[in-house]
């Protein structure tokens, strides 16, 4: 029986990375974002709300983040009937709408990221500039 595992993690060097390519694409498409990056166990490492960007977005983006963390994938696996249920046990803390992906690397799930105040299409392109900035599995 083994007593320790090996893990990979992101260091703050990715999540400063993630953090600028992600605000770089926002202002690209002209919509501030609320962008936060969580680990695999949900807990927040790096979160920006730009200028103008809606302040409750925060913290669906952080809901956003969690919840693909949490289940390794988009946030919009979630199926439409659970959404509501699974908001309501929750409180909040997993949703459905788009703009959460989780991060790979190499096959090993290292967190979340959730981007919050555009529409679906731009919170996913912001999220999607993020990762690439370091290279993540898409």
């Amino acid at each position: 029986m083994a007593f320790t595992t090996q893990s990979t993690v992101l260091t703050h060097a990715g999540v400063l990375a993630m953090l600028q390519a992600g605000v770089r694409k926002a202002e690209e498409i002209e919509q501030p974002q609320c962008i936060v990056i969580v680990d695999a166990s949900g807990e927040v490492l790096g979160e920006i709300r730009m200028t103008g960007a809606k302040f409750l977005s925060r913290k669906s983006a952080r809901s956003k983040a969690r919840t693909a963390a949490s289940i390794g994938g988009a946030t919009t696996a979630i199926p439409e009937a659970v959404r509501p249920a699974i908001a309501a046990a929750t409180k909040g803390e997993m949703t459905g709408l788009g703009g959460g992906l989780p991060i790979r690397m190499g096959g090993v799930l290292l967190g979340g990221i959730g981007v919050g105040s555009g529409s679906p299409d731009q919170d996913l392109a912001v999220a999607g500039a993020a990762l690439e900035a370091i290279g993540a599995d898409t």
